[in-house]
């Protein structure tokens, strides 16, 4: 089996002959609006994982006034808090039915503090005891009150000697774990994500990206005068431009865009996984890594690779990254295989000019677009559905169930990695080894091909033990037999001929 040094290898050698003959358009997926890679890293037309219910404006939520540069959304239960930072309040929606929303409240001032009126909110979330946190960041603060808008406390700017003195607080997002613990992206704060106890005590930094840098760069630095290093750009940590807790306490932090020359390293991280230690955990295991379009082109004057600009988890941990780049939607499984793609820019139903948030309720996905002023709601197509399925089922120990259903994957779309890679993983689980190794191999997973394989010489090595001990006894005794018995009558042959 090939390894992963191999396989990126040949995708390059793949990608530049396909260079000489096809656009650099049709790389990224602009002819489709729905596609996958395959394990070489060509693009493949794949069934759509996602239809477009409706785009939701302000007049379908009875609203009198539109929308203004909104910047982030909010799950909680049945209700979406959309923060429109212009208009300087949060909009409370209500889920009816499976393809509506009703408008719900306002939210523009708090009571029982001494500055009332939001300023310019950049995000809310809602605690599990049902308090709400927001990010009023017009006001450099961080506010918790209750469902009736009662003020309860505030976190305010973290006292820090690392922090310059000059520092203004602008909170952007927050995440808030089961324990009221606050985490928030700050702008001018790039030592991670800022970290309040919850009785509003700063207690220090979480997860701060890996810095890098080019090693001329750094040489030079090391060697250049004060004035020439203060010249110079600083190797510092990049702010994270959101953030997510899934239902497990993990948070998804999205690191923004990357650059061109850093895409090729496997240490490329748009999207960490941070645990409490602020650790990136995020399991990377895909033919490529997490970083969205493989390729790109110049279309449209839209240039460079994906910009994750936010992240939800659905409840199979399935994760999915908005492209704000080209207006996409990136899922990926808990091992980091591409999933589905879909999206793209434009002013049809189903594609964005702006997309900034994403959220999901039950396996339908909200995608809020700045520009339009409008969220878009998605629902699963009978193609996403048999893949979530599927996952569902071997989650839950349903091995023949979920062969079936990625059997069904498979005859919608003959092309699909994962629905090989799905069939081989039950047939593993079922102990049917043989038949797994086949299904990895069609599809070049060596890691799974590599744990099939090694059950199926256990098993081979169990069932012809007996046989494989009879033949080394024979190939060992026979000839000490034969060996043995021509001694015996070399010895007595001399005998007889002593006695002649």
């Amino acid at each position: 089996m090939k390894n992963k040094f191999v396989r990126f290898g040949l995708a390059a050698l793949g990608a530049a002959a396909m260079l000489l003959t096809t656009p650099l358009t049709a790389f990224a997926g602009e002819s489709a609006y729905s596609y996958n890679y395959d394990y070489w890293g060509d693009v493949l037309e794949s069934p759509d994982s996602y239809s477009v219910v409706k785009v939701f404006t302000y007049r379908d939520f009875g609203l009198e006034t539109n929308l203004k540069n909104p910047e982030s959304m909010f799950v909680y239960e049945d209700s979406v808090y959309i923060c429109d930072t212009g208009n300087n309040r949060i909009v409370e929606l209500k889920r009816t039915g499976t393809d509506g929303f009703e408008f719900v409240r306002e939210i523009k001032s708090i009571k029982g503090t001494e500055i009332t009126d939001l300023n310019a909110p950049a995000d809310i979330a809602v605690s599990d005891d049902g308090y709400m946190y927001i990010a009023d960041r017009g006001n450099n603060r961080i506010i918790k009150v209750d469902m009736d808008c009662n003020y309860i406390m505030q976190f305010d700017r973290p006292v820090d000697l690392a922090l310059s003195s000059d520092l203004v607080f602008n909170p952007n997002r927050l995440v808030i774990d089961t324990a009221g613990r606050v985490y928030c992206a700050a702008s001018g704060i790039n030592k991670g994500l800022v970290k309040y106890e919850a009785d509003g005590t700063f207690s220090g930094f979480v997860g701060a990206t890996p810095v890098a840098y080019n090693i001329t760069d750094y040489l030079w630095k090391k060697f250049a005068s004060q004035e020439q290093r203060a010249r110079m750009v600083d190797f510092v940590p990049t702010e994270y431009d959101n953030i997510y807790m899934d239902k497990e306490g993990f948070i998804y932090a999205c690191a923004g865009g990357q650059k061109e020359e850093d895409l090729d390293a496997e240490t490329v991280q748009a999207v960490r996984k941070l645990n409490m230690l602020g650790s990136d955990i995020l399991v990377r295991n895909g033919d490529y890594p997490v970083y969205g379009d493989l390729y790109w082109g110049g279309g449209g004057g839209i240039t460079g690779p994906s910009y994750f600009k936010d992240v939800t988890v659905l409840d199979n941990d399935v994760f999915v990254c908005l492209d704000m780049n080209r207006g996409r939607c990136f899922g990926y499984d808990d091992q980091g295989r591409l999933v589905f793609v879909f999206g793209g820019n434009g002013n049809m139903d189903g594609y964005f000019r702006r997309p900034v948030s994403i959220e999901h309720m039950g396996n339908d996905l909200i995608v809020l677009d700045q520009l339009d002023n409008a969220i878009t709601l998605f629902i699963p197509t009978e193609f996403g559905s048999l893949i979530f399925q599927a996952m569902d089922q071997f989650d839950h120990g349903l091995y023949d169930e979920a062969q079936e259903s990625w059997e069904l994957v498979k005859t919608l779309d003959g092309n699909y990695t994962l629905a090989y890679i799905g069939i081989g993983r039950s047939l593993l689980r079922k102990g049917q080894y043989k038949e797994a190794m086949d299904y990895f191999e069609l599809k070049y997973d060596d890691e799974n091909y590599s744990r099939a394989y090694a059950q199926y010489r256990k098993e081979w090595i169990k069932n012809y033990i007996g046989w494989i001990i009879a033949i080394l006894l024979v190939i060992i005794l026979v000839p000490l037999g034969i060996g043995k018995i021509r001694s015996i009558r070399r010895e007595i042959d001399t005998a007889d001929i002593f006695r002649l």
